[in-house]
């Protein structure tokens, strides 16, 4: 069977699906990814997956330019003749299903990853252009033929209530999974110092940086031994982006290290002792759960996605949104309560490996790929641990998935 997965970044489909398509590429079916061109997608082939870029702008609202993209992704589309388009995000999700309709292609999947700026946002361009987005998501999701996978029980409410899809026709599928064998508690214990305290995500200040700062700035001022570190890169197309600016500023401050854009998670992860993500909005973020993995104690605010991963008091620590106050006050008492922090962190490595495996992620998709394809043979999975990653292997029957 061939597969089309269609991402608005190829950084997207690195670090967030690459081990589906692995497991689809393994289990013997013809893939081909899209995306904008980016340094991954070289990384991308490089493990003998075929990836295309596209004339794709992340913040395009040029309709001549979206026009002409949605006429490449039909004659891409019509020259691959695919069974089903997977697409992520909420523009992948418009503008594949279209141009999937137009080119005939059977089946789609959509995962939409929280609602987007769109949605939101309270500022002027947003609120102007959340109807006509809206409009585009329900012509996109319709059909017997498509299927919408969310990531948390918050995003399914509002996509009932906002009446865009057929209720029948969600899935819930937690995540894009984090490969636990790879990401694993610190062996020995860390040399004495100070509580290292990070936050890794993009730069935007829906992330809830200006409540790290906060919580930095007060916990410093106490005297309290803690190193703050900040992980991520700016995403100047985001209408949320922090200004670099403003962030040397914070570093000159002498608030936190700023560690910029960082590939080994594992070991950045292995260096902390607390992950907090004071986000304002998620659709299940990984980088908690790669920390949860790694048996750290988890602070996170407590909104849709974040308090899917997050059980108050028992793996980890709600806050309350915007409150840079109570994230102060919450890594205070970790780092007052050492047993807390270490209990706290079992839990949640306990809670990752059960829930979140990217195995289970990969297996829970390839079920949406079955209803929309036929009866198939259920493929089993292993893990392939040279490769860090899972991977489908044939049934039995060596049918794979069709």
């Amino acid at each position: 069977m061939k597969i089309v997965l269609f991402a608005n970044t190829d950084w997207y489909l690195y670090n967030f699906r690459r081990s589906l398509a692995l497991a689809l590429r393994d289990a013997g079916h013809q893939l081909l990814l899209l995306s904008p061109p980016g340094p991954y997608g070289e990384k991308l082939q490089a493990l003998g997956l075929r990836w295309e870029p596209l004339p794709m702008e992340r913040r395009s609202l040029n309709p001549l330019r979206e026009i002409g993209l949605l006429r490449h992704l039909v004659r891409v589309l019509r020259r691959e003749r695919p069974a089903l388009v997977h697409g992520f995000t909420i523009k992948c999700a418009v503008y594949g299903s279209l141009a999937a309709r137009m080119a005939g292609v059977p089946a789609r999947v959509n995962a939409v990853a929280g609602m987007g700026y769109v949605f939101t946002s309270s500022d002027l361009k947003a609120r102007l252009l959340r109807p006509v987005v809206r409009g585009l998501l329900r012509l996109a999701l319709d059909g017997e033929s498509a299927r919408l996978i969310l990531q948390n029980s918050d995003d399914i409410a509002l996509f009932e209530k906002a009446g865009l899809i057929d209720p029948a026709r969600i899935r819930l599928i937690r995540g894009s999974g984090v490969d636990c064998a790879r990401f694993t508690q610190r062996s020995g214990v860390r040399a004495a110092g100070p509580l290292r305290v990070l936050l890794a995500a993009r730069l935007l200040w829906d992330k809830g940086l200006q409540e790290y700062v906060t919580a930095a700035r007060q916990l410093l001022t106490e005297g309290r031994a803690i190193h703050f570190l900040l992980a991520g890169d700016p995403d100047p197309g985001n209408p949320a982006a922090v200004p670099e600016s403003t962030v040397q500023f914070w570093v000159n401050e002498g608030l936190m290290t700023w560690l910029g854009h960082v590939d080994d998670m594992v070991g950045l992860l292995s260096s902390a002792d607390v992950v907090v993500l004071p986000s304002y909005r998620e659709g299940l973020p990984k980088t908690l759960i790669e920390a949860a993995a790694c048996g750290l104690p988890l602070i996170t605010a407590d909104v849709p996605g974040c308090r899917e991963v997050v059980t108050d008091g028992v793996d980890g620590l709600l806050v309350p949104v915007r409150d840079g106050d109570a994230l102060a006050d919450a890594i205070r008492r970790l780092q007052d309560d050492p047993a807390l922090a270490r209990r706290l962190g079992e839990a949640a490595r306990m809670k990752a490996h059960a829930e979140f495996d990217e195995q289970i992620v990969v297996r829970r998709t390839v079920d949406v790929y079955r209803e929309l394809c036929g009866p198939v043979a259920v493929p089993v999975l292993k893990v392939d641990a040279s490769r860090g990653g899972a991977v489908l292997s044939p049934s039995p029957s060596g049918r794979g998935l069709g």
